[in-house]
Order: C-alpha cells, then structure tokens, then sequence
C-alpha cells in the first residue's frame, strides 16, 4: 500500500500540514502564517543558532509549497541584559554587566553602532549567505515603538495570578514578589538590578527600585535609585517567562521552535498567551543541542563555537542547509572536520535526486528528493552538477599556490577526467578547497577503520611502491595500478575493494582519477604518509 506524501515528503512538509490543520481547527485566518525565530545578541552566533532559524525558514517554505502565504521572523532579542563576558572578548565589558547589549558599544573592531547589533549581523549575514528570506525585527526598536504596550499591560495586570502559575508550573516564587519586567535603571542604565515592584494601571507605568541582583556567580551591586518609567518607551523588557507570549500575539506567530534548555520557559508562555492573552499559542517542536565533539553543549560564553562564517570559509551553503535541514530532532556532535563529510554528502543527495544512484526504498527516496529540494530553496535545478571530491581538491590544492592557483587545479581536475568545465560553482569549490587546504592539515585522517587483513594489503603496495621508486626515476602510473591489482589477488582479495579502500584514504571518496596517475602526481613521501596514518 502506498502511503500519502505530504508535501515533498520530508519532516518540514508534516509540520507545515500540521500547522494548517491546526489553524483551521481554530479558526483563525490563514492569510498570512507567519513563523518566527529568536536570535540571541548576547555572544557569537553558532552553528545551533542558525539552525533554529533555517528550520523556520524550512517550514515556511513548505506552507507556501501547500498553497499559503508565510513569512519568517527573525527576532533579535539586543534587550537582552549581559550576564558575562563571552570568550575572546574585551575585559572592559566588564563595566557593562547587565546592561541591555543594544546600549553596549562593538567590542570587535566597532564595525557596528553596538554590541548586539555586531552579534545580530553575524546570524544575519549567514542567513543571507543561505539566500534565506525573512523579515528582521529586533527587541530595542518593537518595545520603543509601542508594538508591545497592550500586551505588556495586559500581562502586568494580572501580575498576581502569573506569579502564582509560575510557581505552579516551575516551581519558581521570584514573580509572586516582583512583576515580571525589568526596567532599565535610568540612572545606572543596568537591566535586572531594577526591581519592578508595582504597576500603575492608570498611567501605565512601573515604579521600581535600584537595588541589585545576581547574574550567576557574581553578584552586581545596585545603585540605589528608584523612579517610574513608562511600559510604551522601551526602557525595559519583559521577563523570559512571559515574553515570547507577549511577541506571538502582538506578531500573530503560528509557529516557533525551541531548544529544550528553554522547554520550562515556553510552558509558561504557553499559558500566558492562551489564558491572558487569549491567544492560541504558536505550533510548537522542541529541538535537540548541537554538541562538540567532546559532547560539550556549544556555548557562546565558553567559546567551543562553530560559527556559520567559518563553515561557509570551507563547505557550500548546500553542505550547511543539508546539515540543518537532515532533521529536527536528536542530539548531534559537530565539528569542523563534518563539513567535508557532508560536502560529499550532498553530491550524493544529488546523485539519488537525478537517479543517478538506484534506490530501492522509496521512502528513502522521497525524502531525499523532498530534502534536496529545500536545501535549494524548491528551486532544484533541473540537472545535476559536476562532482568533484572535495578532498581530492584539497589534495590538488597543497600543491600549487599563485595568481593562477585554481587554473592549475582545474587543469589537474581536467587531467584525472573528473571535471570538464571550470564553472562558477567548481570555481566556488576549488576557492573553499584551497582555503581548507592553508588552514588545515591537507592528510585530513576520515573515520574509516581498516581490518588487519586490509592493512597488510596497503603495507605491501606501499612496500613495493618503495621499490619502485628506488629502480625508476619517477613512478610509472600503469605499474602502480598493476600493482595494486597483482597485490590484492596475492592476498587472495578483490582488487576492487581495495581500490575503494584507497580512494577513501586518500581523497575520502569511493572512486575519482585513475589512481595509478593519481599516486604518481601525489608522489610516495605524501601517498606513504596518508595511508601510514590508518595502518
């Protein structure tokens, strides 16, 4: 029995069909389902930080694939109070601990007019590199132009019964003893150190007093004023706890994401926006961490960042989308070295997408297909590009350097029969090769793990390989893929398989150049110290 597709088949298009039913349920217009992604302007953006916001866009564009309007919101919280210096960063911002970070002067190279405007335009330079599409809002200019002020009233007069739930719901009493709002101290200009401690109805202001707080380990003094502030002039931000609910229904978001580090958080706002607010909540999927490959959460604060602009200085904007878009859920170690994974990764998404590889699972298939499409934004081009392995590019690369670097390596590319036209994309390519190629280690060792039968194999060709070069001035190209042939026969296995085995070694692919002319251009010195690496 063949199963229903939704969409292009992928988890994005069940979300997106969910969304819709789910709204019609409720009865709500469907003229617009906008969809909506927190950027945090506290420290450097990673590589979890964009996937938050490329999902979105993802679903977004399976809402328009089933036939309605959608938009992405990416939502920059720069209200948000400095709780620590981020590794890397200048001891002077100690002076600015709790202060809003869009009042905080660019620590890096003052490129920018503050603090979370520079962490901003880093995920806001990614997303464009991605060619992703979205609407940019950020916490400074939505709570002084007022867009907050009606639900920031509504909130506030029910301050008591919130206090009450959130204690309920997380065990948390602070909110029975203040409102859940931070004034921005107007004479020291600090967040958090402001206790809200009553609501004028009438005049829709807060009076609060100076009087410090805790922000992790360290304790930050007060300055003892105490005044009013009105809740329409953005001189303060709504708690955690209560503000996402605050932006769905101001915003009218139907769908948001969230990292289970904030899961206590959303249940909260969750009934703040369906009971206060009487606004159904947004559509909600909780997502997993990206991990580093100690197992570590990525941390702006710590500094084990993997930053959008590093992986786009190596991989394709392809390779990026493919690693966020795989899938939602789960925990995943990343580092730096997954980017050539997933550089080959793509091509072979690709290969499946033009039938160029037989796959017998259909589901498998269709997903494929599905998650190829979005990678290129449902505009998959109509043929498939050329293939070249990233490694061996990287391999190529060490060997030259110039003005006319990436001719040299397009005319090796063209020697080996792997590439036939230096378009923009295999010039793009070559460009990231070469730059993997300067900053790391070009024997780049892949996870492959070789049986003691196979390590003989390779210990003898290179054996042999050594006698070779001591009777020949030059390694002979047809010798050496005779030799390799004769070996494995010796050993009474498929020369085949361990043609395989060497291409992935080497070049981190199952097949590429005849590899008899490849060795011979590699030379024995650079071919023994690869394959010494995994034997």
């Amino acid at each position: 029995m063949n199963r229903e597709v939704i969409g292009r088949g992928t988890w994005i298009d069940k979300i997106a069909s969910t969304i819709i039913t789910r709204e019609k349920d409720i009865g709500r217009p469907l003229k617009s389902v906008l969809v909506e992604s927190g950027l945090g302007a506290s420290g450097f953006p990673h590589i979890g930080s964009l996937g938050d916001a490329v999902r979105a866009y993802g679903v977004s564009l399976a809402i328009k694939n089933l036939g309605y309007d959608s938009k992405l919101i990416a939502y920059s919280d720069d209200l948000d109070g400095l709780r620590k210096i981020p590794t890397g960063l200048p001891d002077w911002l100690r002076d600015y601990i709790g202060k809003p970070v869009a009042n905080i002067p660019d620590p890096v190279g003052h490129c920018h007019d503050s603090y979370g405007d520079h962490m901003s335009s880093q995920l806001l330079d990614a997303l464009d590199r991605l060619d992703i599409n979205y609407e940019f809002l950020n916490a400074a200019k939505v709570y002084g132009s007022g867009m907050l002020t009606h639900q920031i009233h509504i909130i506030l007069s029910n301050a008591a019964n919130l206090g009450n739930k959130i204690e309920e719901f997380v065990g948390q009493s602070k909110y029975k003893e203040t409102l859940p709002y931070f004034p921005i101290c107007e004479s020291c200009g600090r967040l958090y150190v402001a206790h809200a401690e009553k609501y004028i109805t009438e005049e829709r202001k807060i009076s609060y007093s100076c009087d410090g707080t805790k922000l992790g380990n360290n304790e930050i003094k007060g300055c003892g004023y105490t005044g009013e502030v009105p809740i329409s002039v953005g001189k303060g931000k709504l708690a955690w706890k209560v503000e996402f609910a605050a932006r769905w229904s101001a915003l009218g978001i139907k769908f948001e994401a969230y990292g289970k580090d904030i899961m206590d958080s959303v249940r909260v706002n969750d009934w703040v926006s369906d009971v206060i607010l009487n606004y159904a909540h947004p559509l909600h999927v909780k997502y997993e961490m990206f991990l580093d490959k100690g197992g570590k959460k990525i941390s702006k604060s710590i500094g084990n960042v993997l930053t959008p602009q590093v992986w786009l200085r190596y991989g394709t904007p392809h390779s990026l989308l493919l690693l966020l878009f795989k899938r939602i859920t789960g925990t995943r170690q990343i580092g730096i070295d997954d980017i050539v994974t997933l550089m080959e990764e793509y091509d072979t998404c690709e290969d499946l997408y033009f039938g160029k590889i037989n796959e017998q699972n259909q589901d498998k298939l269709i997903k494929t297909k599905g998650l190829y499409d979005y990678i290129n934004h449902l505009k998959s081009p109509t043929k498939p590009s050329q293939h070249v392995p990233y490694m061996l590019i990287v391999q190529q690369a060490s060997f030259f350097s110039g003005a006319d670097r990436i001719e040299k390596i397009f005319d090796r590319l063209q020697k080996y029969k792997v590439a036939t036209d230096l378009t923009p994309d295999l010039e793009h390519k070559i460009q990231l090769a070469c730059n993997w190629s300067d900053d790391h280690l070009s024997t780049e060792k892949f996870d492959l793990k070789l049986t003691e039968k196979e390590k003989v194999i390779i210990r003898m060709i290179l054996d042999k390989l050594e006698v070779e070069v001591d009777s020949q001035s030059e390694l002979d190209p047809e010798k050496i893929q005779q030799l390799i042939y004769e070996t494995s026969k010796q050993n009474e296995e498929q020369p085949r398989k361990i043609f395989k085995l060497m291409y992935r070694m080497l070049i981190n692919a199952d097949s590429g150049p005849r590899l008899g002319g490849y060795i011979a251009d590699l030379g024995l010195k650079r071919t023994r110290t690869i394959l010494d690496s995994y034997i």
